[in-house]
């Protein structure tokens, strides 16, 4: 019977991180550019490997580097980091219907690395998941993320001096390429991230509020009211 369980485990987990190895390539791009931008930005080699080990939010990532290198705030920049991660709550409450039943902390553990990326996967795969699994494809994702955010400053490092001042531009660029695509799939996104700019104005140039507040508020405010428009919406229609 132990030999059994012991097989089954062993055989989880492979399955798991055979299924996290498209993944892991996935991220090395993305995570490889953080790296070089975490360079940029002034964060230091440990900083930026602590950054991508703790965190392990690429967007969520991406935007404290932003709010970092206008000098936001500690509390503002994790208060933004956590408004953007609330989803996670909504994936691992989902993701625990459909996982066998196990210990609490081994739960807790592996929905540390749950991300967009894995969630689908997980959520895709046929019948339930267990711990192996989910241990092996989020072992995956996550060495390939805090690895690449390594090597990706270590790049950086080595560039020219005058190549690594330009690269600032970079992560504004790519938010608009994150923005972009979005725009064009939906008519809603475009209206809630022009409020959101508005409103980001607003506070910053005539209510005189911090760079880290009001993208805080503005981030807030804009989902709000766009919730607030959907639901008066639905509620004309129904009538």
């Amino acid at each position: 019977m132990e030999t059994t369980w012991t097989e089954t485990t062993s055989s989880s987990f492979r399955q798991g991180v055979q299924a996290g190895v498209t993944i892991a390539i996935g991220y090395m791009p993305i995570a490889l550019t953080f790296g070089l931008l975490a360079k940029t930005t002034g964060l230091t080699l440990v900083e930026t490997t602590m950054m991508s080990a703790v965190v392990y939010a690429g967007a969520a990532q991406y935007i404290a580097l932003n709010l970092f290198a206008v000098g936001t705030g500690a509390f503002e920049i994790v208060l933004t980091t956590f408004i953007l991660n609330i989803r996670h709550f909504l994936m691992s409450a989902s993701l625990n219907e459909k996982a066998e039943p196990d210990a609490l902390w081994k739960k807790a553990l592996y929905a540390f690395g749950i991300t967009d990326e894995t969630f689908s996967v997980a959520a895709m795969k046929e019948g339930t998941v267990n711990a192996s699994y989910m241990f092996g494809l989020g072992l995956m994702a996550y060495g390939s993320w805090v690895v690449s955010s390594a090597i990706g400053y270590i790049v950086g490092a080595n560039l020219p001096k005058s190549l690594q001042e330009s690269m600032s531009v970079a992560l504004y660029a790519m938010f608009i390429g994150l923005l972009v695509p979005a725009l064009k799939k939906q008519r809603k996104t475009v209206v809630l991230a022009g409020m959101a700019a508005i409103i980001n104005s607003i506070c910053t140039i005539f209510l005189h509020i911090s760079k880290g507040w009001s993208v805080v508020i503005a981030t807030l405010a804009a989902a709000i009211i766009m919730q607030w428009f959907a639901e008066e919406s639905e509620a004309k229609q129904d009538e």
